[in-house]
């Protein structure tokens, strides 16, 4: 019920990215066969298996974990400091029409009236609205999460390109401490208190 979604999610978010940067002429993702919808290359060992069974397995307040990033060639964009931006809200913006379409599924099954007593209703029609119910929190939840404006998600490069070239530098440097902040951010419940108002506006919008 939730594995499907969150590897739809994950994958065509990724995949976005790529897709975008290809058209705007950065072949890398191609090259590197991330333009694909199997699951197994934008698996990241650490970020997508070791690190969230860690979490589970130590019960940790929160959990916390990624994917292998696209790799993106930024020189090789035509314009680089608007395609970078085109590139990066591309992942954010398919999480949000999968939570659109997601939504749309899910009302749609509801209305057929599922009832659990047919064989095809209750082993097929149910689990596929669950499915689409939880699609659209975690698309949603995504999609928010990332727009946050930390490097290196993908928030984070929308605003580095639309910053004037001396605050974009600047603000390039803090790259390195950005997981560390999302961590720190997470753990601390800070997160919780920006993101989950916005969030919520999104499921209810969407389900109401």
């Amino acid at each position: 019920m939730w594995a499907l979604p969150i590897l739809a999610a994950v994958i065509l978010h990724e995949v976005a990215h790529g897709l975008v940067a290809y058209r705007l002429g950065d072949p890398t993702a191609a090259r590197h066969g991330r333009l694909t919808l199997n699951p197994l290359p934008h698996i990241d060992p650490i970020g997508t298996v070791l690190l969230p069974l860690m979490l589970v397995l130590s019960s940790a307040p929160f959990l916390f974990g990624y994917a292998r990033p696209v790799p993106v060639n930024f020189a090789n964009l035509r314009n680089p400091k608007r395609d970078m931006i085109l590139v990066a809200a591309a992942g954010p913006l398919t999480n949000l029409l999968l939570a659109v379409l997601s939504a749309a599924l899910f009302k749609a099954l509801l209305q057929a009236d599922i009832s659990p007593e047919g064989l095809f209703a209750g082993t097929v029609l149910k689990p596929l609205a669950l499915m689409a119910r939880n699609a659209v929190y975690i698309n949603v939840g995504l999609a928010v999460f990332n727009l946050l404006p930390i490097l290196p998600l993908d928030g984070g490069r929308v605003l580095a390109g639309l910053l004037p070239r001396a605050q974009a530098a600047a603000f390039a440097r803090l790259e390195p401490f950005g997981l560390l902040i999302v961590v720190v951010l997470i753990a601390t419940n800070v997160l919780d208190s920006v993101i989950n108002p916005v969030i919520g506006l999104f499921i209810h919008a969407l389900l109401s």
